[in-house]
């Protein structure tokens, strides 16, 4: 028997981590982008990263690379335009704001992806 497993009844922390993802407005957002942009060939493959601190949904080009981008959500950024982020494969931020959808309406994908 494992003694390391816990029965845990009415967790009041589950609200938190409900949290520690994207909302569903925001998977709706993300998803539609990727739709779009997989329709055009640009992007081929998606994988999501989820941390403490972020979520990232990372995006492909092909399987086998290392992602282009990540769009990041940060669960507890350091001021509110560092809430959504959109970084290279290098971790380098590449734009941020405190709205997703306005961020990725403003991302000029097709200048990045070439």
């Amino acid at each position: 028997m494992n003694r390391n497993l816990r029965l845990v009844i009415n967790n009041s922390s589950k609200s938190v981590e409900e949290k520690r993802f994207f909302e569903k407005g925001e998977l709706k957002i993300i998803l539609n982008l990727y739709a779009q942009m997989v329709s055009k060939g640009s992007w081929k493959d998606y994988g999501l990263t989820i941390s403490n601190k972020q979520i990232g949904f990372s995006i492909f080009k092909n399987a086998t690379e290392n992602a282009m981008y990540k769009i990041c959500k940060n669960f507890r950024p350091s001021s509110k335009n560092l809430k959504y982020l959109v970084t290279d494969s290098n971790g380098k931020i590449i734009k941020n704001s405190y709205s997703l959808d306005n961020m990725l309406k403003n991302t000029n994908w097709k200048k990045l992806t070439g």
